[in-house]
């Protein structure tokens, strides 16, 4: 039994698996260009005080699942690790001066995320996300061009199935009557709350309506619901917005409980889900409008909407659905060698192809010619080079090994040989 394992919530990717991800980073990336979000990094760590202001205190992110770090200096600052992306790409936009560029700015970011959460299938300790913002446009127009096109990273990526929950939340000026109605309402049945739900009621009441206890279903369906005290601006953009996902095709419901579990969310909330798979735990991802976090950071009052999509939900639902295909990227060719110990001249010709760009492995072990090209056809190379006697001319055998044809090649002319298969695949 090995003396070391990864950590309890987090997980090596072995090639196979993060050949996987790196199929959905390929998705994620291509959509973000046809969109025109700018990809952008920002540091696994920030400021414990950016999310403790701009997700909220009071949330099960900040009290229950942050990471929080002491630096071994005196410096005055606590450090966490990122919980999400949103937090750390509004402090940049703010930080950056980015509210001086043409808005809206939109921006992504890939990569991992980390809460201390209770690991099972599905949620990890340590996370992937692809993340999409929209920083500097209030209208309902752009909510529904992010929605559409996180719908269609699942519908690229091959999830099938694939909803919209949606709801509006309010904002400052209509919230603060529902969340009175929320007290009042779950006050009457404290006795039936958990502690933490008890707790909640004094620190945030529209977060019971986002509780993970089964046993708050019923006291939930038949809670007041959101869309009776909006005011008429909520009311008139979420009418908007249903109108243009009805115009792009997307397939929503109006989920009246829909809240999303952070501080910042205003107005438009939603989530993804596969239809029949709609527990507090199964969204494959979400998000919403967040127009008062800028400011929350320092910078002025900024209209902004995005969401954060989980890679691992994603493949869990591709396996799950038996629609996970992966097949190790093969070699354009495998240079082996008639000469089992001539390993300097498979190495030497291997590096010369592939500083033309192709793709080449040599073969390096000191075996028979035949072990050789049987390694070759098992890496599902397309062909084999053969260094044999005919080097002395200048000459090596290209052996096609899905034709089975061989012919003799110039050395010279061996990259524009293999890069001309490589284009039209042709046989030998």
């Amino acid at each position: 039994m090995p003396s070391f394992r990864a950590p309890r919530g987090t997980r090596d990717l072995l090639p196979d698996v993060r050949a996987r991800f790196g199929r959905l980073e390929g998705i994620a990336r291509s959509l973000a260009d046809r969109y025109g979000y700018r990809e952008m990094e920002i540091p696994i760590l920030e400021q414990a005080a950016v999310f403790e202001r701009g997700i909220g205190e009071a949330t099960d992110v900040v009290e229950k699942e942050l990471f929080r770090l002491a630096p071994r200096t005196e410096e005055a600052e606590s450090w966490a690790l990122r919980p999400e992306a949103t937090a750390g790409i509004v402090r940049a936009y703010v930080q950056h001066g980015m509210q001086t560029l043409p808005q809206p700015v939109k921006l992504s970011v890939l990569g991992p995320m980390f809460r201390y959460d209770r690991p099972q299938a599905g949620r990890y300790r340590q996370f992937w996300q692809w993340d999409a913002e929209a920083i500097g446009d209030p209208g309902p127009a752009v909510d529904a061009e992010v929605i559409e096109m996180g719908l269609r990273f699942y519908v690229e990526a091959g999830v099938s199935d694939v909803q919209v929950l949606v709801n509006s939340i309010g904002d400052s000026a209509c919230r603060p009557a529902y969340l009175g109605q929320l007290k009042e309402y779950f006050g009457r049945h404290e006795a039936e709350l958990a502690d933490t739900d008890r707790q909640r009621l004094e620190t945030n009441p529209l977060r019971l309506l986002d509780s993970k206890d089964p046993a708050m279903a019923a006291l939930i369906a038949a809670a007041p619901k959101i869309s009776e005290c909006l005011c008429d601006a909520c009311s008139n953009h979420f009418e908007a917005l249903l109108a243009h996902l009805d115009a792009v095709g997307v397939p929503y419901r109006v989920e009246p409980t829909l809240v999303r579990g952070l501080d910042y969310y205003a107005r438009t909330a939603f989530e993804y889900y596969r239809r029949g798979a709609e527990g507090q735990q199964q969204a494959l991802g979400g998000g919403g409008r967040y127009d008062g976090l800028a400011e929350l950071l320092g910078g002025r009052p900024t209209p902004a909407i995005g969401f954060a999509l989980g890679l691992d939900r994603v493949l869990l639902a591709l396996e799950e659905g038996g629609e996970v295909r992966t097949r190790p990227v093969a070699p354009l060719a495998v240079v082996v060698g008639a000469d089992p110990a001539d390993t300097v001249t498979r190495l030497r010709v291997a590096s010369l192809l592939r500083a033309e760009g192709l793709a080449i492995r040599a073969e390096l072990a000191p075996r028979k010619l035949g072990r050789q090209l049987e390694a070759a056809s098992r890496d599902h190379a397309h062909f084999a080079v053969i260094i044999g006697d005919e080097l002395a001319d200048g000459h090596v055998q290209l052996k096609d090994l899905e034709a089975g044809t061989q012919r003799l090649v110039a050395l010279e002319d061996l990259a524009k040989d293999l890069a001309r298969a490589a284009k039209s695949h042709h046989h030998g």
